[in-house]
């Protein structure tokens, strides 16, 4: 459960890092994050210890890979979400002996404070906000799942490794090109900002 509530942490701090940095982060989004950690009882120590879940993207990078990146980390808020939502007592059957039971043995209070949220309402909302988001993210995600995939290779299955041995030609010849190709634009980069004309007389 500990590290289920860093998740929570990190997401709020990376998203009021985004918003210091002029990204739009919706004040009611805000406002929920924060309600939502009145609710887990995390000592300070245990919340900021320098160890991260996810660690923040670069901002200016546009890269395939930050944005595979990024997209990685929507797809683990949405199932991390959805397993904190179903870890939450089921509200028509709670009592207030359950509902103190259930925060007295995982930290976190289920019902609202004073002027806040519900733990589902608020869970609830950021996960559909995170799911929106996502959607701008599928190229991303799809790309992602197909080198999960990889991680699944029958590694003992001789069919897999004939069919592995043949395919390794053409597949070798691609990546070496990719590699090349890079290796021209980082060269054609650098002669353009040292032929880049002064702006000074």
């Amino acid at each position: 459960m500990v590290s289920t509530v860093r998740a929570v942490v990190c997401l709020s701090l990376w998203l009021a890092v985004c918003q210091v940095r002029g990204s739009y982060i919706p004040p009611e989004m805000n406002k929920t994050i924060q309600d939502l950690l009145q609710n887990y009882e995390i000592a300070i120590n245990e919340r900021f210890d320098g160890n991260p879940v996810f660690r923040r993207g670069k901002r200016d990078d546009k890269s395939k890979t930050n944005m595979v990146y990024m997209g990685a980390v929507l797809e683990t808020y949405e199932k991390l979400f959805g397993h904190m939502l179903k870890q939450l007592p089921t509200s028509s059957l709670q009592t207030s002996e359950t509902r103190e039971l259930h925060s007295s043995t995982s930290g976190i209070r289920t019902t609202a404070g004073k002027e806040g949220i519900d733990v589902k309402t608020g869970l609830t909302s950021l996960l559909e906000r995170i799911k929106d988001l996502k959607k701008s993210y599928t190229d991303e995600i799809t790309f992602l799942k197909e080198l999960q995939g990889l991680r699944h290779i029958e590694m003992d299955n001789k069919v897999i490794q004939s069919k592995a041995l043949w395919e390794l030609s053409w597949l070798y010849e691609e990546a070496s090109s990719l590699v090349k190709m890079q290796r021209r634009r980082r060269r054609h980069a650098r002669r353009m900002k040292f032929e880049r004309p002064s702006i000074y007389p």
